[in-house]
């Protein structure tokens, strides 16, 4: 595949390129608002509460905010069960799509609220939905935006890919599983170098599921935790460390057969 000229991109329609920039802003944000009114019509949804709970209602960006959310949520999870799942999983996928921080609070009250299997799977659906919403994002409006500011970025990024071009699915498990690269810039950049929807999907989909289980277990001890870095211990961190290298594995096969027989 012939790499991404950056910048050709970026001189090659001259002016232009300024005006891709300012219309692919005004797209992401009619985007942004679109989905925020679909999060207003999710949390409106909701069954009516008292003025000291709805406070509460909001993004958690601290533990003690998820410990207040988990709080309220869980007295109305057993009457409007099904509400309170889709808060969660519109949630999610709107700070997965525009990689807004505050996730890992959110798989942490999962974990408190939900059955751990059903936990689970909402995290790492949710995580790679809106993962590949901010790839599709980026392929219809982000491309001038991320040519123009992560040139040197991007085709760093560029190489690394196309040496494991045919392991890709597993590449991006050990990618999500470690924290080399940060997720939202594997996502804006991913569409560019031409990585393919399916293997992003489902290599996000597996390899958040290690860190997602530390995450649901800590949820089920919410009120003990002090902050949201007591859901990686030492010893978990080992376990993550093992499950990345276990996603290698199949690469090396892959390379050593290659070699054996070719």
């Amino acid at each position: 595949m012939p790499e991404v000229d950056v910048k050709a991109q970026k001189t090659e329609s001259g002016s232009g390129g300024e005006m891709d920039t300012r219309q692919a802003l005004a797209t992401l944000m009619i985007i942004f608002l679109v989905s925020i009114s679909a999060m207003v019509f999710v949390y409106t949804s909701f069954p009516h509460m008292e003025p000291e709970e709805y406070q509460h209602i909001k993004l958690p960006s601290e533990i003690e905010d998820a410990k207040n959310l988990g709080r309220v949520l869980s007295r109305y999870k057993d009457k409007y069960y099904l509400e309170v799942l889709s808060g969660v999983f519109v949630t999610y996928i709107f700070l997965q799509t525009f990689a807004i921080p505050g996730s890992i609070f959110l798989s942490i009250l999962s974990g408190f609220l939900l059955r751990s299997e059903v936990a689970l799977l909402l995290i790492c659906f949710c995580s790679a939905t809106g993962a590949s919403f901010c790839y599709l994002l980026s392929y219809l409006a982000g491309r001038p935006l991320v040519i123009k500011y992560l040139p040197e970025k991007v085709k760093s990024w560029q190489g690394k890919v196309e040496k494991h071009r045919d392991n890709l699915l597993f590449y991006i498990i050990f990618l999500r599983i470690t924290p080399f690269l940060p997720n939202w810039f594997i996502n804006i950049t991913s569409p560019i170098i031409n990585v393919p929807l399916t293997p992003f999907w489902l290599g996000t989909f597996l390899g958040v599921a290690p860190p997602s289980i530390l995450a649901v277990q800590a949820g089920t001890t919410l009120y003990e935790l002090t902050s949201s870095t007591d859901a990686f211990s030492f010893t978990s961190i080992i376990l993550l460390a093992g499950a990345a290298v276990l996603s290698l594995i199949p690469i090396i096969l892959k390379n050593q057969l290659r070699e054996k027989f070719d």
